[in-house]
């Protein structure tokens, strides 16, 4: 007999074994915030190189239409980091929603696919990004790229 309760519980993703994200994995693909790319320019870091530094793989940074828009609306004073946010080494991954609001847009991709790790600086969306299970977060602490929640590969995993 299943109670009503149990029907608004979340899916749980069959990756997800033991907490531990088994869709994760080199090449590494990261979903870049537009505050990361202003943060990383600020501490003079190059995202690419300072990715694999991080990480220890190769990995792909992908930008979201809304954070291309978005920079686009910061205007001139931020033309840097939208030059680099449209590198071509970047993933660029088109959006199908209305608005420009990219936190929400980042948000609704990592709970539908997660397969992403999340680069950001932003308090409010680092809040709602650890209430999603398995999705690791890369952030910018004293002048290099810190990953949280990425577990350890160790004998004991599995």
């Amino acid at each position: 007999m299943i109670s009503t309760n149990d029907a608004r519980l979340p899916q749980v993703a069959s990756s997800m074994f033991f907490q531990y994200n088994a869709a994760l994995g080199p090449p590494y693909h990261v979903l870049v915030d537009t505050n990361f790319i202003n943060f990383s320019i600020q501490n003079k870091l190059e995202l690419v190189k300072s990715m694999m530094d991080c990480l220890y793989a190769k990995s792909i940074p992908c930008i979201t239409d809304c954070v291309i828009a978005e920079l686009e609306k910061l205007g001139p004073k931020y033309r840097i980091a939208l030059k680099i946010a449209r590198d071509p080494r970047f993933e660029r991954l088109p959006c199908s929603h209305k608005g420009t609001y990219a936190d929400d847009c980042l948000v609704q991709r990592v709970m539908q696919h997660k397969c992403y790790i999340v680069a950001t600086c932003d308090r409010d969306l680092k809040r709602r990004i650890r209430k999603v299970p398995g999705i690791p977060i890369m952030y910018i602490s004293s002048r290099k790229y810190v990953i949280e929640r990425l577990p350890e590969l160790g004998s004991n995993q599995f």
